[in-house]
Order: C-alpha cells, then structure tokens, then sequence
C-alpha cells in the first residue's frame, strides 16, 4: 500500500495575516502539506483594494480536503492574541506552528514618518510577534515540539535610507527569533527569521508600485522555504537568519528551480535585491 501520509499530517499552525498575499499563499501551503490552520487577520470584510478575507481563505482549504479556522485578531492585544491561541488549541487540541507573518509598512524616510505610523508598526511587526510567541510557546514547550518563524530580514549594519523606521522594526523581529532560539534549545522549539531576497508577488509590491511582474518572484519560494524550516525536527534547524534563495540551493534546489520562481520564468535583466547586495526596497 502506498504510504499517503504528508510532511505536516497532525500538526496544527497559526498565520498571522494570513487573509491575502503571502500570509495567504503560507497558509494554503500548510494546509496542502496536512496541517491544520488558523487563519486570522484584523478585518473580516474584503475591499477593493485589499481583496479576500480570513472566511475566503477558510473556505478554499476546506474546499481543498483541508481543516481550517477563522479567527479574527488585532494583534495589537495581548487580550485578542491570548485567544486566539485559545481557540487554537481548543478547537484542534495543540499549537505546532507559529508563522509571524502580520506585518505594518511605511517605506519613507524619517521626516515623512509621523512618530504615530513609527509606533504603529513597532506595535504590529514587533509587538505583536512578540505576543504570539508569548501565549503560543507554553503550549509547544509542553508537547517539547515547535517552530516558530518570524517574516523578518537577516540583521545588518548596512543603512537603509527611506526604510529605517520600518527596518528598526524587522530587525527587531530577527533579534526575537533568534533569542527565542537560544533561550528554548533545550525545549524541542526552533525559532528562524525567513526572508526574501529579492521582490515577491504580494499586495504590498503591487499597492507600492514597487516594479513589476518582470522583477517578481511567486510566493511559492518563500512557502518552499518555510516548509523545508517547519518539516525539519526543531532541534536541527534553528536560531538561523534566512534568505529564500541561499537556504533553498543549500537544501539540494536546482537554478533550474529557482529560476522557475520568477513570474515570467526567467531572471530580470536588472534583478533588486532586498538582501544587501544592491541596497534593495525594503
């Protein structure tokens, strides 16, 4: 008989913003692999120009053989974050997988960042993955199996002019995750930062303006990497700053492969690097 089991069968994961873009396209792949997952962001309606929701997403993993749940979350409150990891846990019985995805962007430079837009996106980047981490690791301390990874850059004294409020941020993000690491090594939890090196197809380069299909990468690549991070026993894979391209060729992917990422299937003439090779957009 052919063994049918997949990478993530009784596993069960949170995404955070996880209605749209790549939170959504993380999700769906977790689900694809066997997990279970909660899907939740702050707004329940779509827009025009934020369109689906947490229920949409919901709705094409169980139309997909897939287990999923809705929960709406500002991750702004500890109160709204400590239930969501409740009703994770109640509704499937544990918490593997921790995905800090939820993210705020202002790509300005500081005299046109208003100290209110800094403090909302230390508040939703940092804050907020704090807290998910806070409510979420007594639940894999005690099954001593977890990974948590936060959507955050490796951290660099590279400068970031037009970014810097927002890259104080993800820093920050990767200095969580990487302590996290060392303070639970013991504890059967891996914690990583993952990362792009270059453009993803997302609301946030689209809204932006930032290029076009010709310098985009699918999603696909970062769902690939985060797979081969969730699917690795947490004490052999963890408190690492990673890049999409470099961990993937490091894990056997052909150029052949990573080429395929590119949305019009072959490298841009003049890629933009988002990982210090060229200065980057983020």
């Amino acid at each position: 008989m052919a063994d049918t089991r997949r990478p993530l069968d009784g596993r069960v994961a949170i995404v955070t913003g996880s209605s749209r873009g790549i939170g959504r396209a993380m999700a769906l792949r977790l689900a694809r692999e066997g997990a279970r997952v909660v899907i939740t962001g702050k707004s329940e309606e779509p827009t025009d120009k934020l369109p689906g929701s947490i229920h949409t997403v919901v709705k094409e993993i169980e139309d997909a053989g897939g287990a999923a749940l809705a929960v709406r979350v500002d991750v702004r409150h500890d109160e709204e974050v400590e239930a969501m990891v409740k009703q994770t846990v109640d509704h499937f019985g544990r918490l593997d997988i921790l995905v800090n995805n939820a993210g705020a962007l202002w790509w300005q430079p500081v005299l046109q960042t208003p100290p209110k837009r800094y403090d909302l996106m230390w508040q939703i980047n940092v804050r907020a993955a704090y807290a998910c981490a806070y409510y979420a690791l007594p639940h894999m301390v005690a099954q001593h199996w977890g990974h948590i990874v936060n959507c955050s850059p490796p951290i660099t004294t590279e400068p970031s002019p037009g970014h810097v409020a927002y890259m104080t941020t993800k820093m920050g993000m990767t200095r969580m995750a990487i302590g996290i690491a060392a303070e639970h090594e013991r504890d059967g939890i891996a914690s990583n930062a993952l990362w792009p090196v270059t453009m993803i197809e997302s609301l946030a380069t689209i809204n932006w303006g930032l290029g076009d299909r010709s310098q985009w990468r699918s999603p696909e690549i970062l769902c690939d990497a985060m797979m081969e991070i969730v699917r690795t026993e947490p004490p052999t894979l963890t408190g690492r700053q990673i890049l999409d391209e470099p961990f993937l060729r490091e894990r056997g992917w052909s150029d052949a492969q990573i080429d395929a990422y590119w949305l019009e299937g072959k490298p841009p003439e003049h890629p933009v690097f988002i990982d210090g090779r060229s200065g980057g957009v983020m």
